[in-house]
């Protein structure tokens, strides 16, 4: 009887629970089947299989790398986020380190190949995932355990009952009162009606599991990019340093050129400038697009350049020196910056961040109200902006600049020491740590392998929903005790009244079945609930989407 219930459930929850790690690898391959190298002088298509240490790989716009390796020549701008969780796009050129698994955005690169197939960053972490699974043993409910003791323990009061008493009828009472199969259905239906709750309010949890180790965590760690921030970029500074135009003036005119240009930079000048008071387009001639570089257009018959430092110095010859004080402090505010070269001049500068959301900072309140003692955060970002953000949000630490490998080693330290670890991720760098903690969060609009290697995905795209789970967790806890108690406590009376002879065995019966019902009833219906602050939280000051007024938050500094 036990195999019979235990054997499918087991089963389902497995595969509900956990992928193969056939699926985790294939999803971990390089999107592309082929790989253009250079043998010989000449480029040839192979096959990625065949891709050998010491090759030239030929990486163009819209390739993903395929190894680990060094640039030897071109240049390109490369997409790293996948594995750094870099939200800006990086220029890599002669003597850069290559990563398997980036994106190259624009730009043609050749790299020598130092790590391939298993070997390679993407591999290593399908590998650390498939180890991480093998690792975390599945969860015994206790009442089940509880319940198979419990069993022979009847029989013995049956027969101790017979032995005092010669009364067949006790005995009946006593059998009829057995509530082992009570004990083993309440805990089960806590945990599926909690499931149920939580998909309807935004979160997939696959198994019962799941929850118990999140009541469990302690500690919850956030990656940054995609979890506490959106991901996308916004502008923050205009600076313009001449006195002749505005820093309004100075959104516009990047935006006039940028608008014709599909990079996040780009796409959040243009949407700057949207939302001024004053919107102003610029006419122009034809745009020259300069791959990893940036813009250039001709304005009132003088030359326009927005792009990299490099850019402008290197190509266009133009001197950022006399502005090296304005421009160092916005770095140290964790800025990236975009430059605006006009008639061979520096014009300005503007200062672009990722956008932190709205209610990430409620988040961090509401898990410290729920009993989370230690909040960290995670990014392969830079250390300034890591910092910053960390501060804004009244972290107990963080951990910047790092790799895929860094972030599960991190995890395992934190766990040496004790911490349960609830990790939040979204990203194909945070697979191993996302199933490497006591339990993985992955975010909705993540990589989904990120989301194949979580405990629990969120079906939206809102932190709170973190909060929510947690919350959702500790009230699943709190359910369950209290039904374990009530099962125990009232049929350990009815089994009692039996064994004395005080109860029918159809009153047994009744009594006993009856109680069983309630509880199973309660536990579908009673104590899951969730309030969710996701959906009452009131934005911050700016648009429907929560994106800051530039009108407000656009400041003229000049020097």
């Amino acid at each position: 009887m036990k195999a019979t219930v235990a054997g499918p459930q087991a089963y389902l929850e497995h595969t509900i629970e956990r992928r193969s790690d056939d699926l985790l690898k294939h999803l971990l391959h390089p999107a592309d089947a082929e790989v253009w190298v250079e043998r010989g002088g000449v480029e040839v298509l192979i096959s990625a299989r065949e891709v050998r240490v010491g090759d030239t790989v030929i990486a163009a716009t819209g390739t993903v790398i395929p190894v680990d390796g060094t640039v030897l020549g071109g240049e390109a701008l490369v997409n790293e986020a996948t594995m750094t969780g870099e939200s800006v796009p990086v220029i890599r050129r002669r003597g850069d380190p290559a990563l398997s698994g980036t994106l190259v955005e624009e730009g043609r690169i050749r790299i020598y190949a130092e790590k391939v197939g298993h070997h390679a960053a993407a591999a290593r972490i399908a590998d650390f995932v498939e180890q991480s699974l093998n690792v975390k043993s599945h969860t015994q409910l206790e009442a089940s355990q509880l319940a198979d003791r419990l069993v022979p323990m009847v029989l013995g009061l049956s027969a101790g009952t017979w032995a005092v008493s010669r009364d067949w009828n006790r005995v009946a009472a006593v059998l009829q009162a057995d509530y082992s199969c009570a004990l083993k259905l309440a805990t089960p239906v806590a945990f599926k009606s909690s499931m149920y709750r939580a998909g309807k309010t935004g979160m997939l949890v696959k198994g019962a599991g799941a929850l118990e180790r999140l009541a469990e965590a302690d500690t919850v760690v956030f990656d940054k990019t995609g979890t506490l921030t959106c991901g996308e970029l916004e502008v923050t500074d205009s600076i313009a340093f001449d006195a002749a135009f505005t820093s309004e003036d100075l959104i516009n005119l990047a935006a006039s050129v940028e608008e014709h240009y599909f990079h996040p930079l780009a796409i959040a000048v243009v949407e700057a400038a949207e939302r001024l008071p004053h919107q102003q387009h610029f006419n122009h001639k034809e745009v020259e697009f300069i791959v990893a570089h940036g813009v250039a257009s001709v304005i009132d018959d003088k030359r326009i350049v927005v792009g990299s430092r490099h850019f402008l110095e290197e190509h266009e010859g133009i001197a950022i020196a006399p502005q090296t004080q304005v421009i160092e402090s916005l770095k140290r505010q964790g800025k990236t910056l975009l430059y605006i070269g006009f008639g061979g001049g520096l014009l300005g500068v503007l200062g672009l961040k990722d956008r932190l959301r709205h209610n990430s900072a409620d988040t961090v309140a509401r898990l410290r109200g729920l009993g989370i003692e230690r909040i960290y955060m995670l990014t392969g970002d830079h250390e300034d902006r890591a910092g910053e953000m960390a501060a804004l949000l009244g972290l107990d630490g963080y951990h910047a600049e790092l790799l895929p490998e860094d972030k599960a080693r991190i995890l395992q330290e934190l766990s040496a020491q004790g911490a349960r670890i609830a990790f939040v991720g979204d990203d194909i760098n945070d697979a191993p740590a996302l199933s490497g903690a006591h339990v993985g969060i992955a975010m909705h609009q993540g990589a989904e392998i990120a989301r194949l290697a979580a405990d629990i995905t969120l079906l939206e795209d809102d932190i709170a929903r973190v909060a929510d789970a947690r919350a959702l967790a500790l009230s699943t806890r709190g359910l369950i005790d209290s039904n374990f108690r009530l099962t125990v406590g009232l049929n350990t009376a009815i089994l009692s009244a039996a064994a004395f002879g005080w109860l029918s065995p159809v009153a047994a019966s009744l009594l006993h079945n009856g109680s069983t019902i309630a509880i199973l009833l309660r536990a579908l219906s009673g104590g899951a609930r969730v309030v969710s602050a996701g959906q009452s939280s009131n934005q911050a000051p700016g648009d429907q989407h929560g994106k800051p007024d530039l009108k407000q938050e656009v400041r003229h500094k000049i020097g």
